[in-house]
């Protein structure tokens, strides 16, 4: 799906307090329908941390925490499902559609597009008494066919995609947003991996917002690990890495709260978010 052959190609992973505000919603929508209408093949990855949260509270279904993944049994995950597919991925076609856009709602079991193993949280790290904990029906991304997202690409669809995927148990698993989409745009080979967060960019100090990182590669990575790199950062840059070792040229962070990040990271304004390269 290179640009040489093609229009340009962009998979957006959407998520956090562009998600939940309203406001904020309707102007990344807005930004992704300009996107499309320029031509650009644009993928559009959405979490859903709060809606799975809020229908799991309206059923009196506790959450519990293992290294920062919700251990997800068979009920759990039906919910879950509920959550991403009904409300989130439901509402997000039905807005860009309102906009004109012709997307498609779509999860990761469709055509069996992404293949889940299950993935086990290891205690104490490489300690000789580490120990495995089943976490359940939550999954790591195995394998991805983009046979159906060409398809829909080559037909002016906007495919919308929740991070479901299915098992070789034939099991539903929850997979991590950012791995998902980090995986699927490494598959689909886009010439722009994009992560929409809350701040501007990785910060060589994660609590000054002057100290961003406007480029940087994915060798000078590892030595910011723990330090730049923590909370949720540490999944958007992984998904990045993803990408870029599965053959993407660059891959973004940058801020959805603010108008015309999806702009900037299509021309490469070196002004707006960080740009992480191989």
């Amino acid at each position: 799906m290179n640009s040489e052959t093609g229009p340009a190609s962009m998979l957006i992973k959407y998520g956090g307090n562009a998600m939940t505000d309203p406001e904020l919603q309707d102007r990344v929508l807005d930004e992704i329908a300009e996107l499309h209408q320029r031509g650009v093949r644009v993928v559009l990855v959405h979490g859903g941390g709060p809606s799975i949260a809020q229908i799991l509270q309206e059923v009196g279904i506790e959450t519990e925490f293992v290294g920062g993944h919700r251990r997800t049994d068979e009920r759990t995950i039906g919910y879950v499902e509920m959550a991403l597919r009904g409300r989130v991925n439901g509402e997000l076609v039905r807005r860009l559609c309102a906009k004109g856009i012709p997307a498609v709602g779509l999860s990761g079991k469709d055509a069996s597009m992404v293949r889940a193993r299950r993935r086990w949280h290891v205690e104490n790290g490489d300690d000789a008494e580490a120990e495995r904990v089943d976490l359940g029906f939550v999954g790591d991304v195995a394998h991805v066919d983009t046979e159906l997202l060409e398809f829909l690409l080559d037909q002016d669809y906007l495919p919308v995609l929740a991070p479901i995927a299915v098992g070789e148990d034939g099991m539903d698993y929850n997979v991590n947003a950012d791995m998902f989409a980090g995986h699927v745009a490494a598959a689909l080979g886009v010439d722009c991996f994009v992560a929409l967060t809350n701040v501007d960019g990785l910060r060589r100090d994660p609590v000054d917002p002057d100290t961003v990182i406007r480029e940087i590669s994915i060798d000078e990575l590892e030595k910011l690990q723990g330090t730049s790199i923590v909370g949720g950062m540490i999944p958007k840059v992984e998904a990045c890495a993803i990408t870029l070792q599965g053959g993407v040229e660059r891959a973004m962070i940058v801020d959805g709260t603010k108008p015309g990040g999806l702009r900037a990271a299509l021309e490469r304004d070196q002004r707006r978010g960080t740009e992480i390269h191989a």
